[in-house]
């Protein structure tokens, strides 16, 4: 390279934005860049579950009840030895095992159950406002339902029901984090901002919650919730819970820069201009370190995924027919679900998928935060 191109380059990251420099230390972050492709996969299945799951999620079929998972095959094989791109399963055969007696499934290559992208299926909500009856893949015949991660002991789609549960999950983990937020930032600043018997009564309250153990609290206030109460009542009102103990220790950060940034002179200047104190906060103080809450904000997500997860794993938290990952993993408490069916632990791979690549987000958001230290 030339010294004039060079004289170009770093002549282009001299006067960039703090928001530019952000994003290509963030794009030289691989794991960041793989998290966010799969984060954004994940919310875009959470914005509309019904469009990537195969069969209803509520359907039974007890003749179906803990049906292994069917492998998906893409050509489609004729009998004179020609083949075609045809998606299809094959339908499984039950057995018995001569000795323990025991359930055997057999794929029956003869029986094929066809699927077609782009097809017609149940009917489903796009957030909950715009009804369609399209998903990306669907058996041509709607009758003979298809099992990719097996069935329950309802002989419900775990696969469709684990999809459904995406929505649930994520969602609550993007609410829980948006509240702790709104409570650590507008706490921590004017704790921060003001000072004085603000500062000492905030900061008492901040020390007392950081003080209370998590899990005995989240315990203790998610059996407190009436049993009789609808789930879109109890969805929100977890969410409520995960919340009041995840503000504590942004405010101590948010509080921390306003304490450094009050005496800046950019501050000073806004206030002999007559500027506003709501201005000042918001528009001079908060956009200064505004990376910084953002990269918490990403961290802070897996840990609201993990707890309502591990609530309603126990039962204290989201109950059926609330459809999470959680509630779905409560399948999996028994034994025979563990020795006969172990894909009803599916849903634990896509908490655990979800989980690293929001680290693996959050990191790189982190290390990107502050561009000039590259």
């Amino acid at each position: 390279m030339t010294d004039v191109a060079l004289a170009v380059d770093r002549s282009k990251f001299v006067v960039a934005s703090q928001w530019s420099l952000m994003w290509w230390a963030f794009r030289r972050h691989r794991m960041a860049m793989v998290g966010l492709v799969i984060t954004s996969f994940l919310y875009l299945i959470a914005v509309a579950p019904g469009f990537f799951a195969i069969n209803e999620p509520e359907k039974q079929d007890a003749r179906a009840a803990f049906q292994p998972p069917q492998m998906l095959h893409f050509i489609d094989t004729a009998a004179d030895g020609s083949w075609s791109f045809r998606p299809h399963v094959n339908q499984l055969v039950m057995k018995r095992d001569p000795v323990s007696l025991a359930p055997i499934y057999v794929e029956d290559p003869t029986r094929k159950v066809y699927l077609k992208f782009f097809g017609q299926g149940y009917e489903y909500k796009i957030l909950g406002l715009i009804s369609s009856t399209t998903h990306i893949l669907a058996p041509e015949d709607p009758r003979r339902p298809v099992y990719l991660l097996g069935a329950d002991r309802l002989g419900r789609c775990v696969f469709s029901r684990m999809i459904e549960g995406t929505q649930i999950s994520l969602s609550v983990g993007l609410i829980g984090v948006f509240l702790s937020l709104t409570l650590g930032v507008l706490l921590g600043g004017i704790s921060g901002y003001y000072g004085g018997k603000t500062d000492f009564v905030i900061q008492r309250v901040i020390e007392f919650v950081l003080a209370l153990p998590s899990i005995p609290i989240w315990l203790a206030l998610s059996a407190a919730l009436p049993q009789d109460w609808p789930a879109t009542l109890n969805y929100f009102m977890i969410t409520v819970i995960l919340s009041l103990t995840g503000w504590a220790q942004l405010a101590r950060v948010v509080r921390g820069r306003f304490l450094s940034l009050r005496t800046e002179e950019f501050v000073t200047a806004a206030r002999l201009d007559g500027v506003n104190e709501p201005r000042i906060i918001f528009r001079h103080m908060l956009p200064s370190f505004a990376s910084h809450i953002i990269a918490s904000m990403t961290l802070a997500i897996p840990a609201m995924i993990l707890a309502e997860t591990s609530l309603s794993f126990l039962g204290l938290g989201l109950q059926p027919p609330t459809i999470s990952w959680g509630v779905l993993l409560r399948e999996a408490q028994n034994i025979r679900s563990i020795a006969t069916a172990p894909w009803l632990f599916a849903p634990g791979v896509a908490v655990v998928l979800a989980v690293v690549a929001l680290n693996f987000l959050g990191d790189g958001m982190r290390d990107a935060a502050d561009p000039y230290n590259k």
